[in-house]
């Protein structure tokens, strides 16, 4: 049993540990103090939760479950054991992260009234939370396990690979969200995406 257990662990270095921790403190960070805020509504699997409960009464606790699951199965089969002990140590430090930040008040509550400023901010932390834990071979999300997925299975990018998906639940979101909404999202999926492809490429 616990030479499996090691055998389970024998993919994950120290340094690797420590880049993904790094993204999913900055990326936590993002979700909170900005993303959770703003009002600006998300793209993949979160965006088509929201998408399936408002057009079919589809509760979010159990498509949220089973749609994080397909992309994370979907991920291990793709990708192998190291991107599923990798994504099992980022969505855990993703959780925990997020517990302590609730603890305190975020940084700046006033961020709500600026949407644009939101939008780019809240950009740039997902971008590059994200953008370390994906080049770890690392899934926070059922989003990120999915477009690692394609991207391995397609020879796409995954900026491209997040931009057709983002783009495909905001545009059947426009049957109940107002467009100058939808469009704060639109900007800040297609730069956080931009901003994970730039930062998986560096070598």
């Amino acid at each position: 049993m616990l030479t499996k257990f090691r055998k389970l662990f024998e993919f994950v270095t120290v340094g690797s540990c420590l880049r993904i921790l790094a993204g999913c403190l900055i990326l936590t960070f993002g979700v909170y103090n900005i993303h959770s805020l703003s009002g600006v509504t998300e793209g993949g699997i979160l965006g088509l939760m929201l998408l399936l409960d408002n057009l079919f009464g589809l509760s979010p606790a159990w498509t949220s479950l089973i749609l994080n699951a397909l992309c994370y199965f979907l991920g291990w089969r793709t990708l192998g054991k190291k991107f599923l002990v990798n994504s099992a140590i980022s969505a855990l430090a993703y959780s925990i992260f997020y517990a302590v930040l609730e603890c305190f008040p975020p940084v700046y509550p006033q961020i709500a009234e600026h949407p644009l400023a939101a939008s780019i901010l809240g950009a740039v932390f997902v971008g590059v939370g994200v953008g370390i834990c994906v080049r770890e071979e690392s899934a926070p999300s059922g989003d990120d396990a999915l477009a690692l997925s394609l991207s391995k299975l397609t020879g796409a990018g995954i900026q491209w690979v997040y931009l057709i998906s983002d783009l495909s639940v905001l545009t059947l979101s426009l049957t109940y969200i107002p467009l100058t909404r939808i469009l704060y999202s639109l900007l800040t999926v297609v730069l956080s995406g931009q901003i994970i492809g730039r930062i998986q490429k560096i070598k």
